[in-house]
């Protein structure tokens, strides 16, 4: 039985499209570009910041994330960037009495303004605010306390296989791969993929996947 539901936050909740818009502003080259680096970085398998060292290389960017706050170029997120169906599956879970948390690798401004936005969710937490980021097994120990469930009563959703699916079936919870954005239509029929409990294509198909 399924009483805890937690969701990754990019491509899973939230279109990536602005974040990606305002790095290759910030760095001065043209959006297409940047989408295109990123969309071949992920198709190595390799993780999507380094489309930002091959625009420039040795870029700090942390650092660099620093400045543009500085500058007034802070992370933005309201309700266009949600997927359609989050509220209404997240308030649909909610309803069935399981516990739905946010829980995913983003800075600890995103956190808060996924908080700001009023989502129907017991709880959100980010990698920038916990100290560690997926696929560590730390950050899946945190999910679970944060739950406040065994692992096999846990269903991590995410659209990577390597950063998602993968190393929450490792620590022992229940996975699905959501074939959502980029890197979840890239994977989508891989092993990797097909290692997850289950293969959804919307955030509705949780509702019916609580019940079994």
């Amino acid at each position: 039985m399924i009483r805890a539901v937690v969701l990754d936050v990019g491509e899973t909740l939230i279109r990536d499209d602005r974040g990606w818009a305002t790095w290759a502003d910030w760095l001065g080259v043209p959006r297409h570009t940047l989408s295109a680096l990123v969309g071949a970085v992920v198709a190595q398998g390799r993780d999507n910041a380094e489309a930002l060292r091959l625009v420039r290389p040795g870029i700090d960017i942390d650092g660099e994330r620093a400045a543009m706050e500085a500058r007034g170029v802070n992370e933005q997120l309201d309700e266009s960037d949600l997927y359609p169906d989050v509220r209404p599956a997240l308030a649909a879970l909610r309803q069935r009495g399981v516990r739905v948390v946010i829980a995913g690798n983003q800075t600890a401004r995103t956190g808060q303004l996924l908080r700001d936005l009023g989502l129907p969710v017991d709880a959100v937490a980010t990698s920038g605010e916990w100290g560690v980021a997926k696929p560590e097994p730390g950050f899946f120990a945190l999910v679970l306390e944060l739950a406040g469930t065994a692992p096999g009563e846990t269903v991590y959703v995410g659209d990577h296989p390597a950063n998602d699916t993968g190393p929450a079936k490792a620590a022992g919870l229940r996975a699905a791969h959501l074939r959502r954005g980029p890197w979840g239509h890239l994977w989508s029929g891989t092993p990797e993929a097909a290692a997850a409990d289950w293969q959804i294509d919307s955030l509705h198909d949780l509702v019916r996947l609580v019940g079994t």
